[in-house]
């Protein structure tokens, strides 16, 4: 059989089970139902696995091959999202309010369609690989709780030479893959910032100090950190998502409180984005007789492929699904992904897989209560992260 048809003969095997998966939506660090199922196929594979690290159980770390040959790394997120699903499939989450809405039930199952494939064949392969089921991705961090405790380093298996992991992508056709060199995804981190003022009754604003107008003039000043103060061709975006204050029509309050995100896609960006938001929210308080508590609460970092690695990744996709069908992304997107935290660690690549079906003029976007992750997208993923083991090194 050729392995395009080891991988068929596995596909309806793997559909069952990301149904199954579907079915047990769990939030990040609650994962023991997926765990759960992820260890027993493991169990059926015979391959042996480490379940749970320091401060997460249900992660989920596994290695096969010769150990003292260069190590690759496939990692496959686990978590759902609190969204109630809409999608009508006799599938669909049996759990109220939770959902796997951004297809990390179908990366699960890739990752172990991957282990099963390569299982097979573990005394033939040219590296050792080693299988990183990951739990809360979601806001949760889970990439950086295994690189502590030590699944890239060494420390826990064997040393990792290099990294891969794929995500679903809805605006992408099934049997399509992208990437780029670089930065793909942003950091993604938040502040909040408290205006403090002193309250008095609405009719006598004189008689106080207004923090809602000063709040209101840093909402708009921010603005000019991306337009006045990153070189021009430096991505960058600052939202204020929430806007906190007062109890009543006629009356001044003593606080507001503004939330928000900013997205960097470079370390120097980002340092220089929260320095100059700091500042400002500060200043304009100052000038307005307020003071200004900031509070910059550090995401995920940018993620920024190696350029070697994503080469690599262009160089096997174009094999995989043909030269027409392989993409390289135009531009980074702004949202945040935690494998950023690996590839602080040791080269590797994200990449991207279509699952759009074919013949659909558009699909739900992820995190969408109607998403749901295209079965056939699966042996796409599974194909790719073989054949970057198998031709790893060459």
């Amino acid at each position: 059989m050729t392995l395009q048809d080891t991988i068929s003969a596995h596909a309806p095997r793997l559909a069952e089970l990301r149904h199954a998966l579907h079915q047990i939506p769990e939030l990040g660090y609650e994962e023991f139902e997926t765990a759960k199922a992820i260890r027993a196929e493991l169990d059926r594979l015979k391959i042996p696995y480490v379940a749970g690290v320091p401060e997460a159980p249900t992660a989920t770390v596994a290695w096969i091959g010769d150990t003292s040959k260069p190590c690759v790394a496939l990692r496959a997120d686990i978590d759902a999202l609190p969204i109630a699903e809409q999608t009508g499939l006799p599938y669909a989450s049996r759990t109220p309010g939770r959902m796997h809405a951004c297809g990390h039930d179908g990366h699960t199952t890739t990752l172990l369609g991957t282990a099963a494939v390569l299982k097979a064949m573990e005394k033939d392969l040219p590296v050792c690989v080693k299988f990183l089921w990951q739990p809360a991705e979601e806001g949760g961090g889970g990439g950086e709780i295994l690189c502590k405790a030590g699944v890239i380093d060494g420390r826990l298996g064997p040393k990792v030479s290099a990294i891969f992991g794929l995500h679903g992508w809805p605006t992408l056709k099934v049997g399509t893959i992208a990437t780029k060199p670089g930065s793909l995804l942003a950091a993604s981190d938040n502040f909040t910032v408290t205006f403090t003022g002193r309250g008095c009754h609405g009719a006598f604003p004189h008689a106080g100090i207004d923090p809602i107008v000063t709040a209101c003039e840093a909402v708009l000043n921010l603005q000019q950190v991306i337009t006045r103060e990153l070189e021009p061709t430096e991505p960058a975006v600052i939202t204020v998502g929430k806007f906190n204050a007062g109890t009543a029509t006629n009356i001044i309050p003593d606080t507001a409180t503004i939330e928000g995100t900013a997205r960097t896609l470079s370390p120097q960006a980002r340092d220089q984005v929260r320095t100059a938001m700091k500042r400002r929210c500060e200043g304009i308080a100052a000038a307005n007789g307020c003071t200004a508590t900031f509070e910059w609460h550090e995401g995920y970092p940018p993620m920024i492929n190696d350029p070697k690695m994503a080469a690599y990744v262009a160089k096997v996709a174009k094999q995989v699904v043909g030269l027409d069908r392989y993409y390289e992304v135009p531009r980074p997107s702004m949202g945040g992904e935690d494998f950023a935290y690996y590839l602080q660690e040791v080269q590797g690549c994200f990449f991207l897989i279509g699952v759009q079906p074919v013949a659909a003029s558009g699909y739900p976007p992820l995190h969408s209560d109607r998403f749901d992750f295209t079965d056939e997208a699966i042996a796409t993923g599974v194909r790719m992260f073989v054949e970057l083991v198998l031709q790893y090194g060459r």
